[in-house]
């Protein structure tokens, strides 16, 4: 039986998740999605579009999605959703998790690593994170949940963009950007998002193509295997460019056009998340390993560190790993140099 993709969707307080969740619910999109509806949200769905009784966890809406509020576990709610839909009492196939306004995301999507049960029914598809034009620059300062929602996001929808001017959103676009380079930024109103600009982004599948702003690369890529050195250009733009916002969540490259030393580097990366494992929230690569005619994916989440050959190098493609890391405080300087450390000489 196929796993069903699971949907993260992130958020601060009043960011608007609500909002996208009832246009999801109510639209005439005849996708059957299950939503997991976190309690403790600043507004639950059902005091507006459902009517349901106390005793009652899920319930079904009129256009065939169903709605669950949460009571307990997260574990448990998705083996419940999971029963209901084996004795054919509901009919879904995929979920939302709303997760509330102070969330930090790294939990719930490691929920899908590290319970076997869970995965071997489910399949994390993308955490979506939503922020507010006005408001999110003074957010993201204050706290810090902002910014891991930001970090472990695969798409950001900047929400209420009309309340904001060209130049605010210009300057939250550029502060995410250099945050989170991998998740494309797309403005959204009153809620109305496309559904496959939700849905089936395969964030967390290891063939996807690893996407990185193109903005991103142009002012900070450098190639590792010529100069141990240029790196230190991008902290100097990180802690300047928004306004003197020394966010803590950052996000660096390596490329290089030389190949890894594959035991060299599982070495240094197993090193890298035993230390690191809490402060590293996503991190993925296209690697180019000496041996191997195929490229290598890997991709993780905290200490959750997955890899795979992917298809081979094409005829006239330029064989280079690429990867991106995004973490809280990580020393960027000594990961780059170690990361060099691991190429062919």
């Amino acid at each position: 039986m196929a796993l069903i993709p699971v949907t993260i969707l992130t958020g601060f307080l009043g960011s608007g998740k609500t909002t996208l969740l009832k246009h999801i619910l109510t639209e005439q999109h005849g996708k059957k999605i299950a939503v997991i509806e976190n309690e403790f949200g600043e507004e639950n769905i059902d005091n507006d579009i459902l009517v349901q009784s106390a005793q009652e966890q899920i319930v079904q809406m009129s256009n065939g999605c169903v709605c669950c509020s949460i009571r307990g576990d997260l574990v448990e709610a998705l083996n419940q959703l999971w029963e209901e839909r084996k004795s054919k009492k509901i009919n879904f196939d995929r979920v939302v998790i709303e997760t509330t306004g102070v969330a930090n995301p790294g939990p719930v999507a490691q929920t899908f690593f590290i319970d076997d049960d869970i995965a071997n029914r489910y399949v994390l598809d993308a955490v979506v994170t939503l922020v507010d034009a006005k408001y999110s620059q003074q957010q993201l300062t204050e706290h810090e949940e902002v910014q891991r929602q930001v970090g472990f996001a695969d798409r950001i929808f900047i929400t209420k963009p009309d309340l904001a001017s060209k130049e605010e959103i210009t300057s939250l676009k550029i502060r995410l950007m250099h945050m989170n380079p991998r998740a494309p930024i797309e403005m959204i109103t009153r809620g109305v998002a496309p559904l496959d600009a939700v849905f089936d982004l395969k964030g967390f599948n290891l063939n996807a193509k690893l996407d990185i702003d193109p903005h991103f690369l142009g002012e900070h890529d450098h190639d590792h295997s010529e100069c141990g050195h240029d790196h230190h250009d991008h902290e100097h733009h990180n802690h300047h460019d928004h306004h003197g916002h020394a966010d803590r969540i950052q996000s660096f490259v390596f490329k290089s056009d030389k190949p890894f030393d594959h035991r060299k580097l599982e070495d240094f990366l197993g090193g890298v998340i035993s230390v690191f494992a809490e402060k590293l929230l996503r991190y993925k690569g296209v690697l180019y390993v000496k041996g191997s005619a195929r490229k290598v994916i890997l991709q993780g989440v905290h200490e959750m560190m997955g890899s795979d050959l992917a298809g081979p190098w094409g005829a006239g493609e330029p064989k280079q790993s690429r990867m991106v890391f995004i973490g809280i405080d990580l020393p960027k300087d000594t990961l780059l140099g170690g990361l060099e450390g691991c190429l062919v000489k």
